[in-house]
């Protein structure tokens, strides 16, 4: 890896920036693109080393003007899911293919979506179901795993969040909190994996005002778009997103 090539920088640049707006101002759903993105130019689980310090930071930077406007019942669920979801992703990681993993989780958010958009076109007449509380146990498990071994917990999470009811400031926050939590944790598995090294440091340096510009990008642009135009976005991007996956797992 040239640290300094033009093409690399260009390349790594606009991947932090995306994953600072989707992070920031919509929920995460398509932050795990950056990841995809870096891996154009770079070996994917160098990218994903790349990556986690840059997440983490854009966590931290969104951590204040969200500050206490999450769900705090909801995002206990899935952090506590979420942490043996880890666990299990690092056991796997050198082992497993997530392909599966990619499947049934692009499966699920892609099915989702076409549920959501049927029932508000009047072709299903069944009242929406809330997720029960026992279901945001099941789905952290997801998020955890996945956020692991792609940084693709987004999907999952919003599967969960999005029958809740909640605003789309409540939403935005409680992702926020989720995954501050989980990528603190997931640091230390990065790390006895051999995926931070000295050169993946100089990068980080590099890209931090990237991913500080996208976080500020991400925050403006979560206060401008109307609640209604927010969701339509949310399910878009997570069509987008379990498309990707399902892609991913395929081929």
């Amino acid at each position: 890896m040239q640290v300094f090539d033009p093409w690399f920088l260009l390349i790594s640049s606009l991947a932090v920036l995306f994953a600072g707006i989707s992070k920031a101002g919509f929920g995460s759903g398509a932050a795990f693109a950056a990841a995809t993105i870096l891996a154009l130019v770079v070996e994917p689980g160098l990218a994903l080393g790349i990556m986690l310090p840059m997440l983490m930071l854009i966590d931290v930077s969104s951590l204040r003007p969200y500050w206490r406007k999450w769900s705090a019942v909801d995002a206990r669920l899935l952090i506590l899911g979420g942490l043996p979801g880890v666990v299990l992703g690092a056991l796997l990681y050198r082992v497993a293919s997530p392909d599966v993993f990619r499947l049934l989780i692009g499966g699920v958010s892609v099915g989702f979506v076409l549920w959501q958009f049927s029932l508000s076109r009047g072709w299903i007449r069944l009242a929406r179901t809330r997720m029960p509380d026992w279901m945001g146990g099941v789905m952290g498990i997801a998020v955890g795993f996945t956020t692991f071994v792609s940084h693709a917990g987004g999907p999952p999470a919003a599967v969960f969040l999005l029958t809740r009811g909640l605003s789309k400031t409540t939403f935005q926050a409680t992702t926020v909190l989720i995954f501050w939590v989980l990528n603190i944790v997931k640091f230390v598995p990065y790390a006895a994996l051999g995926m931070f090294t000295v050169e993946t440091f100089k990068v980080n340096l590099i890209l931090a005002p990237f991913a500080l510009l996208g976080t500020w990008l991400g925050v403006k642009a979560h206060h401008l778009v109307p609640e209604r135009a927010f969701f339509a976005l949310t399910y878009l991007l997570l069509l987008v997103t379990g498309s990707k996956l399902i892609w991913d797992g395929i081929t």
